[in-house]
């Protein structure tokens, strides 16, 4: 599956939760969540560009399906 191309910050952010990332702090417009000892830094941007989108989700460490599935 290809990565997304129109993903904005905020939706990031709104499927990391529901795959059980919760947020710990924001500094400037970077998000950062938590999960268990995975850390991943959202760019509250839009849109976000799609090899930033390949990192955060590769940081996470989830398959590019499962996170499509929760935006």
């Amino acid at each position: 599956m290809k990565i997304p191309r129109d993903v904005n910050g905020t939706d990031a952010a709104k499927a990391l939760r529901r795959l059980g990332f919760e947020v710990k702090r924001q500094t400037g417009s970077h998000l950062i969540m938590r999960k268990d000892s995975r850390s991943v830094v959202v760019p509250m941007h839009k849109p976000i560009k799609p090899g930033t989108l390949a990192g955060l989700i590769e940081q996470a460490g989830v398959s590019i399906e499962a996170f499509c599935a929760e935006l």
